[in-house]
């Protein structure tokens, strides 16, 4: 299956250069351009791409505020967040408005490459840097103790899946909670996705930060 993915940035050069890569794999598709916020709203609900490239800081309408825009025109589209600036605001910001990754632009492009798979497939793409500084960062806001609704919505979970969200909230890979847990990484996926579907949660990191709001796991 090829993923189509839409590319939104005000610089010509870096849209062309993401184009160009893209174009090289036999998976992923260019599916159009955008040169700031309103446009790429606008392509992403004309063309309902896979996913979107999303650079931050844009004329008009910004990055975080398209992302915001396109998850609600586009349910299905995956954001990944590309920018110079590795500032908590955006990070935070952008995982707020439903962003599945966020990448520096100078990552390697195998690494982007890579990562547009994995939000395509259905994971959170951030660097382990700003998921550790994301977790610290709400520390000062977590509940003293369980909510109802924490409680009502864990309460749906099997042993094994409440196991698995645990591992997830650790930080853990699908490959890590296999070994740990002693099963078949495919097993681990399969209770992954009933996790994320019974809690209503879009994707991993959202699983990671509701392991935290619930208390499952504390911060260290």
């Amino acid at each position: 299956m090829t993923i189509r993915v839409l590319i939104a940035d005000d610089e010509a050069l870096l849209r062309m250069a993401f184009g160009t890569v893209l174009e090289a794999q036999p998976d992923l598709a260019p599916v159009g351009e955008a040169a700031d916020g309103a446009q790429a709203v606008q392509l992403a609900r004309q063309l309902r791409p896979d996913v979107v490239l999303m650079d931050v800081r844009m004329p008009g309408t910004d990055g975080i505020e398209a992302t915001r825009q396109v998850i609600a025109a586009s349910p299905r589209s995956r954001v990944l967040i590309l920018t110079t600036f590795d500032l908590d605001a955006y990070a935070f910001a952008g995982l707020n408005a439903g962003a599945s990754g966020f990448l520096l632009k100078n990552v390697r492009p195998q690494e982007l490459l890579t990562a547009i798979c994995a939000v395509a497939a259905g994971d959170a793409v951030v660097s382990p840097r700003i998921t550790r500084r994301l977790l610290d960062g709400l520390r000062p806001h977590l509940p003293d103790g369980r909510s109802p609704d924490h409680e009502e919505r864990l309460g749906r979970l099997s042993a094994r899946e409440r196991q698995v969200l645990v591992e997830v909230g650790r930080g853990l890979s699908n490959a890590e909670i296999a070994a740990t847990l002693h099963l078949a990484e495919a097993t681990v996926k399969s209770h992954l996705g009933r996790v994320l579907h019974k809690l209503g949660l879009r994707d991993r990191i959202q699983a990671v930060v509701f392991a935290y709001e619930s208390r499952l796991i504390h911060p260290s």
